[in-house]
């Protein structure tokens, strides 16, 4: 019998060293599951540790408890391994949208800025442009400014041979129209010897004659010429003589200029009346305030027909003009 009692005794302490780390692991085994399933009620174990020697049927169950439990492991494992895996998914994928994110920035970038290239590009071959164009202007307008130039410069010398020649035209008719008085005043005094005596004059008369001419063009002097001078169509029109067209052509215009103290003068119904061009000029106007006093034997003055009667122009005053009536001998 004590054999027998401590063969139970042995067997009990034997089944309890089992038992033990059976439960130990079978409690290692059911946190995760408890974990996983927390809504579900903890399970205590049940404690029966003194009627487990009474059971021989539970050192079995036990045994075969760790083998079972492996299953919940892998199945945890598997899915950490499938999260990890949706997780690495999860990051390429957001690396990728992240990459595409960059790549369509850097390409929305490149292609602004080869945009603002292109725009800044076309700008400054618009420029170059504009400003080559502005060049091709500015010398064609120097080429016309040159050739206008020219232009002028060439017309004013063919107006001053022209002039010149009219000048020295003038002259030699001049020379003639004195010669031939001359001719006729010799031949006058050949047959009139009286009248001979008569123009034989002293120096000292010739003075006081011309003492008395240069009185009567002082009095004939504008104290407001702008207001006091009258043209012809103001005085109602020219009515006098008429110079024949081919005798004005040589001896009147512009191009004819002359002094009128180089020809006879002579007063004449208090008016100085002088000689030109073989007639007689009166002046039928008072002479501008601002002339010289000696205008009429120092200036070059000219006759002209201005559309409604003769003027008398002074090239010293080119735009003042003086009504003057023409006779003949």
């Amino acid at each position: 019998m004590k054999s027998i009692g401590i063969i139970g005794t042995t067997a009990i302490v034997v089944l309890l060293g089992i038992g033990v780390p059976a439960f130990a692991r079978q409690d290692q085994q059911e946190k995760p599951k408890q974990e996983e399933h927390p809504a579900k009620p903890e399970q205590k174990p049940q404690e029966k540790p003194a009627h487990q020697p009474k059971q021989e049927s539970q050192p079995k169950q036990q045994q075969q408890r760790p083998q079972e439990q492996p299953k919940p492991q892998a199945e945890q494992k598997q899915n950490q391994q499938q999260q990890h895996a949706q997780q690495q998914a999860k990051n390429q994928q957001d690396q990728q949208q992240k990459q595409q994110q960059r790549d369509q920035a850097n390409s929305n970038k490149q292609q602004q800025q080869h945009a603002q290239q292109q725009a800044k590009s076309q700008q400054d071959q618009q420029q170059k442009q504009e400003q080559q164009q502005a060049n091709t202007n500015k010398q064609q307008q120097q080429q016309r400014d040159n050739s206008q130039k020219q232009e002028q410069q060439i017309s004013k010398h063919q107006q001053d041979q022209q002039r010149q020649d009219q000048q020295q035209q003038q002259d030699r008719s001049a020379n003639q129209s004195q010669q031939q008085a001359r001719g006729q005043q010799q031949q006058r005094s050949d047959q009139q010897p009286r009248v001979q005596q008569v123009h034989m004059q002293s120096q000292q008369e010739q003075h006081r004659q011309e003492g008395e001419q240069r009185g009567v063009w002082q009095q004939h002097r504008a104290s407001n010429w702008q207001s006091e001078h009258r043209d012809w169509q103001q005085r109602g029109g020219y009515n006098g003589y008429r110079i024949p067209e081919d005798r004005y052509n040589g001896y009147f215009g512009s191009g004819h200029s002359f002094r009128i103290y180089s020809y006879p003068v002579v007063i004449v119904g208090g008016y100085p009346r002088f000689q030109y061009g073989g007639f007689w000029f009166s002046l039928a106007d008072s002479w501008p305030e601002y002339w010289s006093n000696n205008w009429y034997d120092d200036d070059d003055v000219y006759i002209d027909y201005s559309g409604d009667g003769y003027y008398l122009y002074n090239r010293r005053y080119p735009r003042d003009r003086i009504a003057i009536s023409v006779y003949v001998d």
